[in-house]
């Protein structure tokens, strides 16, 4: 199962009181203060691991606390420190603080983007250990009884939202062969059926290219006209393209007006991210083995944008095109930021 969101709770450990102890040792009857210091609250710390690719484990633990601080001992004895909690997430998690609800719904601040292998931030600090009476002994007060107590620990609500990282984002209509061409270029296997919105979830594949070099490809749900609004789909899950270099739309051949299948999908993205839809793009008419010859020959003279888009003629069935399709994407790849 893919969950690409999670809300949890987490609290940071308290720090330790210190310690309120005098020196009693047999030759000193009147020996001086000895509390030692409390010891700090545990953090809780979010790090970003590759081999993870969901944020399922968070459906069935959403409650985090890291450990208290120890009390001070005496004999100048510091108490120990809180165990931190390290918190696994993919590559990808943005963090979000969960500030409040008002009349337009929830309200974030995002905390941190670990979009690499390895990022961390500590997203809950914890309280720092109070002082033990040995710290607060003076010319005037060579006795004190009294220590500081242990700060609290932070608690935070916050989300965690996962944007698939990938190079090259599939976008296109239900049904237009998405599914089928990740499976056939890469290790992913996404369910195949067909009919509609077979794809409930992001795939996300590996292809292997020439001489041991690669690149990562994501397919999305379809999308349909008015996905930006939340209809179908496509708004759960156009984040997943977000970071991607390449948009490679996939549009049915057979379609009654394949220029317009464009327009629509790219209208989606505009409305969603007007950054997202500047990106470079490739088109694929898939299912081309459904053409005639002579139909073939008219489609692949024909100009579907304004912009300057390669258009490529596929058929995941019979492997028509792919190669040529997978050396155009890593063409464009090469040419990006």
């Amino acid at each position: 199962m893919f969950i690409d969101q999670a809300e949890l709770e987490i609290k940071a450990g308290d720090g330790g009181d210190g310690a309120v102890t005098f020196r009693r040792e047999k030759y000193v009857p009147k020996g001086g203060p000895s509390g030692g210091n409390g010891g700090k609250g545990g953090d809780v710390i979010i790090q970003a691991f590759g081999n993870l690719n969901t944020l399922l484990d968070f459906k069935y633990k959403r409650k985090y606390l890291a450990g208290d601080g120890a009390i001070g001992g005496s004999s100048l004895k510091d108490g120990k420190n809180g165990k931190d909690v390290l918190i696994k997430v993919p590559v990808g998690t943005i963090i979000k603080d969960f500030v409040g609800v008002h009349a337009f719904g929830k309200s974030h601040k995002i905390l941190a983007d670990l979009d690499g292998e390895g990022k961390s931030i500590i997203i809950a600090k914890g309280g720092k250990g109070g002082k033990g009476n040995s710290n607060f002994a003076t010319s005037t007060n060579q006795a004190p009884r009294y220590a500081e107590e242990g700060k609290k620990g932070e608690s935070k609500k916050i989300i965690l939202e996962l944007k698939l990282i990938a190079d090259v984002g599939i976008v296109g209509f239900p049904n237009a062969g998405k599914s089928t061409l990740i499976s056939v270029i890469s290790s992913a296997k996404p369910k195949i059926s067909d009919y509609p919105f077979t794809t409930l979830e992001p795939n996300l594949g590996i292809v292997y290219y020439k001489d041991y070099k690669n690149f990562t490809v994501a397919d999305i749900p379809g999308i349909i006209e008015g996905a930006h609004e939340g209809k179908g789909l496509g708004l759960k899950f156009l984040r997943h393209i977000e970071r991607t270099k390449i948009l490679l739309f996939m549009i049915e051949v057979t379609s009654e007006n394949i220029e317009k299948d464009f327009k629509i999908l790219l209208n989606e993205l505009k409305q969603y991210s007007k950054k997202l839809a500047k990106r470079k793009k490739i088109i694929a008419l898939s299912k081309s083995d459904l053409l005639e010859e002579k139909s073939f020959a008219t489609i692949s003279r024909k100009k579907i944008s304004k912009e300057v888009i390669p258009v490529i003629l596929i058929s995941a069935v019979t492997n028509e095109g792919i190669p040529g399709l997978l050396d155009k994407l890593w063409e464009a790849l090469q040419h990006t930021d």
